[in-house]
């Protein structure tokens, strides 16, 4: 998951505060409703001498609503309480379908539904896969839950809940996915933007094309970005994820073609 810290800062630093107190740890995905959400955070799974108990997560404060980006598949988005547009504490959902209109109007409907995250890489597979998972009913708010080789006879262990053994946090500069390389960087003079580089094939080796329809200024300087000398036509990004375990440091691009905005992969260790 990538986290859209510069379009919804409040929801991703609430987001994280739950990952740092080790809240998610445990964690289960609640409630399934295919063809449209598959939610989590809210509850966690305990072994006990009785097979498995589920507990709810200790909420923080709630966070003021921050909508901005649709509710679109793949994109990861904060519960709420109905008609409460800053309710949102620990539960978040990940949409299985476009669901910023007709018939959800997640955009739309309690101030929009804020959207902090995206699925990355092969990421909505594994969503796919709880989707097909079969669902038991454990009473409100747990009436829609995926399970795993469930046995309703006995009671439930934590094998038969779809649950969160580890959660990593990367800090990194950019994000490498559908072959798009997103990032905010220092250009100088000219201040601090959001941009993204398309990789390009050629015979000049690993090349990016800059998309000028893309950029986005920003007001301040984010805390982790990449930098730009106009001088000497480099481009140096400190930290590349590239998929699920792959970071790549100090990656240096050079800008060998200007008019095609065009810049070629020099380095990266």
């Amino acid at each position: 998951m990538e986290l859209l810290e510069r379009q919804a800062p409040k929801t991703v630093v609430n987001f994280v505060n739950y990952i740092d107190s080790g809240a998610y740890l445990q964690s289960i995905f609640h409630r399934s409703v295919p063809g449209f959400v598959i939610q989590g955070g809210g509850f966690k799974v305990i072994k006990d001498d009785n097979g498995a108990t589920v507990t709810a997560v200790n909420a923080f404060d709630p966070v003021e609503n921050e909508f901005g980006i649709s509710n679109t598949r793949g994109t990861v988005a904060m519960a709420k309480l109905p008609e409460k547009p800053d309710s949102a504490t620990n539960q978040w959902f990940v949409n299985l379908s476009d669901n910023s209109g007709s018939p959800a109007f997640l955009d739309t409907q309690n101030g929009g539904f804020t959207v902090f995250g995206r699925i990355l890489y092969d990421g909505m597979a594994v969503f796919a896969a709880i989707e097909d998972l079969p669902r038991a009913n454990f009473g409100e708010p747990l009436s829609s839950t995926p399970t795993v080789n469930l046995d309703v006879t006995k009671p439930a262990e934590i094998e038969n809940f779809v649950w969160v053994s580890n959660v990593e946090l990367h800090d990194v500069t950019s994000v490498f996915n559908d072959n798009i390389l997103s990032f905010a960087v220092d250009a100088g003079n000219n201040g601090f933007f959001e941009v993204h580089l398309e990789l390009v094939v050629t015979d000049m080796g690993i090349v990016f094309e800059f998309d000028p329809d893309r950029v986005i200024s920003l007001s301040t300087a984010p805390a982790n970005m990449a930098t730009f000398s106009a001088q000497n036509r480099t481009l140096t990004i400190p930290s590349v994820i590239v998929n699920e375990t792959t970071l790549l440091n100090n990656v240096v691009l050079s800008l060998t073609d200007p008019a095609n905005l065009q810049f070629t992969l020099v380095s990266f260790e």
